[in-house]
């Protein structure tokens, strides 16, 4: 338990002039243990855990004995402020359970301050080394891919399909684009629009009596299309399309409710999907037979993802829940445990180094696969900006994410705005709808232009900025 210890006379004026000297966490370069970290802690904590007295066992009074933790285990995590009891209890939502206990929350500024001590590895002193591990996580594009065809596919002469009548667009609930060719796939009733990137133009329809297309993924060379979805509680499918002809390659599962995830395997030997029975299913795309299941979830799969090597398979839940399997057997490896609401989006970087999330709880993280590291955090990514007449807590989550060939990430977030990142987690250029809520976005594959659907049904072009 931690405990405000409130000092009187002399104590307190030595007190309070050593944390005026506390900056905010923004404008520290270095945050370490003994400038910055003991003086909060003498503050607020330890008067139960010091060295008279340790509650729970854990003395924060020494840089040793707080890395060491109490009964409860390790009380930092270094990297890991989310994994860290300490600043969990800090900040917990309850005033009941939050520390210290049966008093004012620790002020803003000084809980910034120990997220960025820990954020940044725990150092004890200003020369210290910091507790997290250097990584090499940078991105190399490579121009010359084994997986692109001679002949970039585009559609050719593509069979008339009859238009569902409707009073309204269906929203554009998911989009892809070719890795090789300027062709944008939409989803839209009963069927899925191809476009061209850069004349804007309509090339042709694709047929999906079987409903809602809810994923929409090209394979890796381009040629074939997936369309994963159905219609809610009734039937789910996953369609292999021949971009070229538009021909069905094959139909894979028999979901009694739509198919909400669904991810093709970079040799095309493999299907994925999920939906509201909580269960993950790979089938095999030859023979259409069931490979193995994956029935650790607890909720709906709202999204599933195969790294560009082959190796491992991605899926996560409608509470958080986000797991790597071995894409070959099903075998758990790691769970990656930070959002805490549903998971709307994953995607792998080119080189199968990073993963990214990006959920509801407005989170982006970029995970190092080799470890399940966050290697990039960004919290609160898709900020909203509060209207005159506006109350209460404003939705910030993130419902799309899609990297590109060159290692950035493009999103879409609650706040009406579509984001493009640079392979280092900055942003980089952002894009406002005023009238509607965008559902997808991704950068075409030469990387100049963006292109997104909202639920209006409309789709929109926009042009990246030069790079400086």
């Amino acid at each position: 338990m931690l405990e405000i210890n409130a000092p009187t006379g002399m104590a307190r004026w030595f007190l309070l002039a050593g944390i005026s000297m506390i900056t905010s966490a923004a404008a520290v370069d270095s945050v370490n243990y003994e400038e910055h970290i003991k003086p909060i802690f003498r503050q607020h904590c330890l008067n139960c855990h010091g060295e008279d007295k340790q509650k729970a066992d854990l003395n924060l009074q020494s840089y040793a004995t707080a890395l060491k933790g109490g009964s409860g285990g390790a009380a930092l995590v270094a990297g890991r402020s989310s994994q860290s009891l300490l600043f969990k209890s800090i900040t917990d939502a309850d005033d009941d359970a939050r520390m210290p206990p049966k008093k004012p929350a620790i002020p803003q500024e000084q809980i910034a301050m120990i997220q960025k001590w820990i954020e940044s590895g725990l150092k004890e002193a200003s020369i210290s080394q910091s507790l997290v591990a250097e990584r090499d996580l940078s991105f190399k594009p490579s121009l010359n891919s084994s997986a692109k065809p001679k002949t970039p596919a585009m559609p050719e002469a593509l069979p008339e399909v009859r238009l569902p009548q409707m009073k309204r667009p269906l929203a554009v609930l998911t989009l892809d684009l070719s890795p090789w060719a300027p062709l944008v796939a939409l989803a839209a009733q009963d069927h899925v629009r191809l476009m061209n990137i850069d004349t804007q133009s309509e090339m042709g329809r694709l047929p999906f009596p079987e409903g809602e297309p809810h994923m929409l993924r090209f394979s890796r060379d381009g040629l074939v299309l997936m369309a994963a979805g159905g219609k809610p509680v009734e039937l789910g499918k996953v369609v292999l399309f021949d971009v070229k002809t538009g021909n069905r390659l094959a139909t894979i599962g028999d979901e009694v409710d739509s198919v909400l995830a669904a991810d093709l395997s970079p040799d095309q030997k493999s299907v994925a999907l999920g939906g509201a029975g909580k269960v993950v299913k790979v089938y095999d795309t030859t023979s259409g037979k069931l490979r193995y299941k994956i029935e650790k979830h607890t909720d709906w799969i709202m999204a599933v993802a195969f790294s560009p090597d082959g190796k491992t398979l991605a899926t996560a839940d409608r509470t958080g829940g986000l797991h790597l399997w071995d894409a070959a057997s099903g075998r758990a490896l790691l769970s990656l445990n930070e959002h805490k609401a549903s998971v709307r989006a994953l995607d792998w970087r080119a080189d199968s180094k990073l993963l990214v999330s990006a959920g509801e709880d407005g989170l982006i993280i970029w995970w190092d696969a080799k470890d399940g590291w966050p290697a990039i955090s960004k919290p609160n990514a898709h900020p909203p900006i509060r209207q005159p007449g506006t109350y209460g807590k404003l939705p910030n989550g993130v419902v799309a994410a899609r990297f590109d060939a060159e290692g950035r990430l493009c999103t879409a977030g609650r706040d009406h705005t579509i984001r493009v990142w640079d392979a280092g987690g900055t942003e980089i250029q952002s894009f406002l709808l005023k009238n509607t809520q965008p559902l997808c976005a991704a950068l075409s594959h030469k990387g100049d232009k963006i292109i997104g659907g909202d639920t209006a049904g409309e789709v929109h072009f926009w042009t990246l900025a030069p790079k400086k």
